[in-house]
């Protein structure tokens, strides 16, 4: 047999032979990858990058190869500056710096060389037609025109009335023609229309609001139950023509007030038309009176208004009865710099207050001075709802006027009056 030692040196150089094999394989494998690398940067450096086009230019082809590499996103601006080719006359040019915020190129009108002789020509006969054209009298009668032809035009509003002798009351709403705009920018309005039957306001309805027209078609039918044929001729329909404002409260165009007084509707459906007004504050003898105790004390310059009694006051619930109270706002220069109210009194239409507030006066006198009251329908449910507006000032007509004259002739006097309620 064999020796056992001379096996053992075999064994011995095998894992050397396979150490040596494997550092040469691993040299070869990092210069391989590394030469690849190489290769691929070099292959990439040698590519140009592709196009982006911010805008597409309107009525002309480009390609990316039709461009030289000098148009690249990413170019240094300095070599741009330095390397410009000189492009001939006929060659189309573009130039991405000179694009408008659209992304257009200014167009750009060839000038026409013309002699002078033919300028001169077109001078004089340029003068001759003005001097022919432009009279005195023309002047006039444009001006005399453009004077007259602008009146204050609010629109028209077409409507129908109707009653089915169940005891219903149909109102259909159509269209309104010729509004006014209301928003300067876009010379458009969002009209919507409020109607209200007076003069107990029970019933309120309005209808959605149009986007940007003038001439809405709204063609909306409004019934109103429990009605009786014979309260018909005492009603008035009232319409108030808005512009929805998301920003602002909404724009007043203007009303339409129309009493049913004389209408037969037992002849079926009537079409209807009414020109729009300018809105203004209306005495209504459905609003209720207010009585309103005052006291001017020019020593402590300080002015005692008592809130005594309201009666008469106009149904504003569904119940029949409203749960009204006082609010009272002082101007100065017609800026408000006090406000106070009064309690509410529950389910009466004639409320005993008996509440009194002193306001200190900013300046000596009441000529600047006015007050303000508001009786509103306290509604937990629901947006508080005014049922009349007084004011009282030197500016102020009728008995308000009288009674703001007496304090002011009479100081240190309580002096009472009772004053009829304007629509809010």
């Amino acid at each position: 047999m064999a020796p056992i030692s001379a096996s053992a040196e075999e064994f011995d150089e095998i894992p050397t032979v396979v150490g040596i094999f494997s550092a040469f394989g691993l040299v070869f494998t990092v210069s391989l990858f590394a030469w690849i690398c190489c290769q691929r940067k070099s292959s990439k450096s040698n590519k140009t990058p592709p196009y982006k086009f911010v805008h597409v230019l309107k009525g002309v082809d480009i390609y990316p190869e039709n461009l030289n590499c000098k148009k690249k996103f990413g170019a240094d601006e300095k070599n741009e500056a330095k390397t410009k080719p000189i492009m001939p006359k006929n060659s189309l040019h573009l130039d991405l710096e000179k694009r408008d915020l659209n992304g257009n190129f200014p167009k750009t009108t060839p000038k026409i060389q013309s002699s002078p002789d033919i300028e001169n020509l077109i001078a004089k006969h340029f003068v001759e037609r003005e001097k022919d054209s432009i009279s005195p009298d023309s002047l006039k009668s444009t001006t005399s025109i453009s004077s007259e032809e602008k009146p204050d035009k609010l629109g028209t509003l077409f409507f129908s009335l109707e009653y089915n002798f169940k005891k219903a009351f149909v109102v259909n709403i159509k269209e309104a023609h010729g509004l006014p705009a209301m928003d300067e920018q876009s010379m458009t309005s969002d009209p919507y229309i409020k109607m209200t039957i007076l003069p107990e306001k029970k019933h309120k309805v309005k209808t959605r609001v149009l986007r940007k027209t003038l001439d809405p078609a709204f063609d909306e039918t409004f019934t109103f139950y429990g009605i009786p044929y014979s309260q018909v001729q005492d009603l008035s329909l009232h319409f108030m023509i808005l512009s929805f404002d998301r920003f602002s409260r909404d724009d007043v165009i203007g009303e339409v007030l129309f009493p049913l007084s004389g209408i037969e509707l037992t002849e079926g459906r009537m079409l209807m038309n009414k020109e729009i007004i300018k809105r203004n504050v209306r005495k209504s003898s459905g609003r209720g009176e207010l009585l309103i105790s005052l006291c001017y004390q020019s020593t402590t310059n300080t002015l005692t208004v008592v809130v005594l009694k309201a009666r008469h006051l106009p149904k504003a619930d569904v119940s029949g009865l409203s749960d009204p109270y006082v609010k009272v706002n002082l101007y100065h220069a017609k800026k408000r710099i006090s406000k106070k109210k009064t309690h509410v009194k529950k389910c009466t239409p004639n409320a005993v207050f008996n509440e009194l507030f002193v306001f200190d006066i900013p300046c000596e006198g009441l000529e600047d001075i006015s007050i303000e009251f508001f009786v509103l329908d306290s509604d937990r449910g629901s947006r508080n709802e005014i049922i009349g507006r007084l004011t009282l000032g030197a500016s102020a007509e009728a008995t308000a006027g009288e009674h703001w004259k007496e304090i002011c002739e009479y100081p240190r006097r309580q002096i009472a009056k009772w004053h009829m309620l304007c629509d809010g």
